[in-house]
């Protein structure tokens, strides 16, 4: 069982990815400095407007999720988990996190990258305000 879902954001000039344990896109169009999380503004959706057969998959405890950002000649694959408790009901924002707390921005949990590890080469084209493709694909077995 598969399903992809895919988000346009860009970056922005307050991008710091400094935040040690998650990440953040969102359909903001502006960014603080107190904003470490987040890597991506101005997104197409945030997690209430995924596609019923996405959430359907990725909110069980047997899901894992796989994530790619992909900026100009920079791309990352990110790899977390589902889990049951996720609601996905938050309508501007998605966060990954390294931890298990869920939260209706929560779209990946115990994820091997977070703000802070993130390669320069793609926070500097960020920073820039390069445009960002968001690739997910979550999945179960069988």
């Amino acid at each position: 069982m598969e399903a992809t879902e895919i988000i346009y954001c860009r970056g922005h000039p307050l991008v710091s990815a400094s935040h040690p344990t998650t990440f953040e896109v969102t359909m903001e169009e502006a960014l603080s400095e107190n904003g470490h999380c987040i890597i991506g503004v101005d997104a197409n959706k945030g997690a209430a407007g995924l596609f019923k057969k996405f959430k359907d998959i990725l909110c069980h405890d047997d899901a894992l999720l796989a994530t790619t950002l992909a900026c100009e000649e920079v791309t990352v694959e990110v790899h977390s988990k589902g889990s049951a408790a996720m609601t996905l009901d938050h309508p501007t924002d998605f966060v990954w996190r390294k931890s298990t707390f869920v939260c209706g921005r929560t779209i990946g949990i115990r994820s091997d990258h977070v703000a802070a590890t993130l390669p320069p080469e793609l926070v500097n084209l960020l920073k820039a305000g390069c445009p960002m493709v968001v690739t997910m694909t979550a999945s179960r077995p069988g």
